[in-house]
């Protein structure tokens, strides 16, 4: 990419991570009044993104969706577009808790198609790395739980339906309690499980400069972290909510256990003394 057009591209990455930040708020402490001003950033950093999409094709003289970065960039710009539109038209804010993160990830990794330089110390890499890992356990340890309490609701609402319940049933949570347990920890499990992609989307483009896209690993992690971004959306716009909720997150959870198998030497690769 060229690198005025890199430039602009952060810049609206930049902007594009107060959508992020409202979505994280929204979905831990429900502080909507944000929207408006992520809203406000997200329209700012779509004009930024289009500069940099123009400066990119007119620098190389060619539509610049040749390779990945390029394209995830016009994707990325694309979504943010049509949000905008059925945004102005449909006034649909509960699209953006899903949204807002997807383009600003989208937006993140688009940037990392200029090779940079190496780790400063040892000590930072490992750190880093770290961070990634604990942010991911922390993550599939909120989903599991948002796994194990959908269980006992689609089990709590058998019985009730059943109108028999088992003994087993008076010492379960009510209804609305295991529901609000599978909200919180649905939102706290997405937000840990972002923040350790982004960890694990610039250690690797550090590591590995601009090849390290192309590792199986990256791709699966990417893809279960969309399986969740789909989860977060079906639950807070199309209200899902019992079996298909609890289907979709044991989905999720056994797509992070699989993503969790292919990097689980990945420490002991790295974190040696």
């Amino acid at each position: 990419m060229a690198e005025m057009s890199v430039i602009w591209l952060r810049v609206a990455a930049a902007l594009y991570s107060l959508g992020l930040l409202h979505a994280i708020l929204t979905l831990v402490r429900r502080r909507d009044h944000l929207f408006r001003v992520a809203l406000t950033a997200f329209g700012l950093g779509s004009v930024f993104h289009f500069v940099s999409i123009v400066e990119e094709g007119i620098v190389n003289n060619r539509c610049p969706i040749t390779n990945f970065y390029e394209t995830l960039s016009m994707c990325a710009f694309l979504i943010v577009v049509l949000y905008l539109f059925v945004q102005w038209r449909y006034k649909v804010e509960s699209l953006s808790v899903a949204i807002f993160p997807l383009v600003f990830v989208m937006a993140l990794v688009a940037t990392m198609g200029n090779p940079v330089s190496a780790w400063s110390s040892p000590l930072i890499r490992d750190t880093w790395l770290t961070t990634h890992i604990v942010l991911v356990l922390l993550g599939i340890a909120a989903l599991l739980l948002t796994a194990i309490a959908s269980l006992l609701y689609l089990f709590q609402e058998r019985e009730l339906k059943a109108k028999k319940p088992s003994k087993f049933y008076y010492r379960l949570p009510a209804l609305g309690t295991l529901d609000d347990i599978i909200s919180k920890s649905m939102g706290a499990g997405f937000v840990l499980m972002t923040l350790g992609v982004i960890a694990a989307s610039t250690w690797g483009f550090v590591e590995y400069r601009t090849a390290w896209i192309s590792q199986p690993k990256i791709a699966i992690s990417f893809f279960t972290w969309g399986t969740y971004v789909a989860l977060v959306f079906l639950r807070t716009t199309a209200g899902w909510r019992g079996r298909k909720a609890a289907i979709m997150t044991v989905t999720v959870l056994g797509f992070s256990a699989l993503t969790w198998a292919a990097h689980a030497r990945l420490g002991s690769m790295f974190l040696k003394p």
